[in-house]
Order: C-alpha cells, then sequence, then structure tokens
C-alpha cells in the first residue's frame, strides 16, 4: 500500500463498524423484537426524522401504550447493547490499522456517535489500542457539515490537514474533509461507492 500522509482519522460507522444496517433498521428491529410486522418501507420513513419524532411515529402508528420517552429508552437499551456486545468490524479494518501502525501513522477517530459506547466496541474487537484518541460532534458541538471535527482531530495530531487523511463512509463528511483541504478516502458500506479496506491494502 503507498502511504501518502502522516496521520489518519476514522469515521466509526459504516467505517470501522458494520453498524449502519442496525441504525437504518432500528424501527423495524423494535417492532419485532415486540412481535409487531412493520411496514414496508419503515426505514425510509423514520430515517429523515428525528429520534423523538421517529418514536413518536413508532407510537402512534403502532398503537403502543408506552410513552415516546419510554419506547426511546427501550431503543437506546438496543443500541447500548448492540455496541457492547455485537458490532463487529468491517473486513480488512484491523489489517489496514496494523499497517498505518507499522508504519508509524498516528490515528483518532470523528465520530457523530457515543464515545463510552464506541470505546466498548473497540476494546472488544480488539483494536482501540491503535487509536490516540476519540472526538465526538457532541464535545465539539458541530456536525459532519462543518469541518470543525476533522480541523481539531488534525489540530491533536499535530498535522496540517494536506498531511492527513480522513476515512469516511458518507459523501458529505467526504465533502467536508476534502474542501477543508485533507486527503480523502470514501469507503464502501451498502450501496454507496467507496473503496473497501481490502482494496486499500491492496492499491
Amino acid at each position: 500500500m503507498r502511504v501518502n500522509f502522516r496521520g489518519a482519522i476514522f469515521d466509526a460507522d459504516g467505517t470501522l463498524l458494520d453498524s449502519m444496517h442496525v441504525w437504518r433498521n432500528l424501527g423495524e428491529l423494535y417492532l419485532r423484537r415486540r412481535g409487531i410486522e412493520p411496514e414496508e418501507g419503515l426505514s425510509g420513513k423514520l430515517w429523515p426524522l428525528s429520534y423523538e419524532q421517529g418514536c413518536g411515529y413508532l407510537r402512534e402508528n403502532y398503537g403502543l401504550r408506552e410513552s415516546v420517552s419510554e419506547i426511546q429508552r427501550e431503543i437506546s437499551g438496543m443500541i447500548e447493547d448492540f455496541y457492547r456486545n455485537e458490532a463487529e468490524l468491517k473486513p480488512g479494518v484491523r489489517e489496514f490499522l496494523r499497517v498505518l501502525a507499522d508504519r508509524k501513522i498516528p490515528m483518532v477517530i470523528a465520530t457523530a456517535g457515543d464515545k463510552e459506547l464506541l470505546n466498548a466496541a473497540l476494546v472488544r474487537n480488539g483494536i482501540a489500542e491503535y487509536f490516540d484518541g476519540v472526538l465526538t460532534c457532541s464535545e465539539l458541538e458541530t456536525d459532519k457539515h462543518d469541518p470543525k471535527i476533522f480541523l481539531a482531530c488534525a489540530e491533536s495530531l499535530g498535522l496540517p490537514p494536506c498531511e492527513v487523511a480522513v476515512f469516511e463512509d458518507s459523501s458529505f463528511a467526504v465533502r467536508t474533509a476534502e474542501e477543508a483541504g485533507f486527503i480523502t478516502y470514501s469507503i464502501k458500506d451498502g450501496q454507496n461507492y467507496g473503496y473497501t479496506f481490502e482494496e486499500l491494502i491492496n492499491s
């Protein structure tokens, strides 16, 4: 593998972790756990909604007796259980991180997710040791439409953006990082266009 960068920033969900299928199908998973068959296309209806709005939709359209906050707590418990006990690495991740570590490339994570649950998944999968830190959008009060989190990660690495690679499965996050001067790699997840880590290792 040819490395043209001195530091690396990784997204977590959909990039390091094979987890986006759970986020995309939370409503269906929740209903099926309760023995309720979801409507066709439910995930598409819930995806644009906020967490609270989505839980409200489930309550109103499936005759659930629980309050919206109770549904939120139950779904949050499902998410926590997934990260602590089930979330697996994307194919080739472990090998790719080992290649970068062997080349003394420092690495950090920039995520919109929960730091505690992410750390639990990283430790369980045996890759936490590769990263010098984790920054979250909530900590910085931002999202990945803004380069703030990527710039903060680069600063933590002590490197300018032009010497740092960003690995992301989200096309808009790739665009944000690219416009801020980072080297970018789009990672394939689901139907989106991008590289697999096996392809990057062999490139």
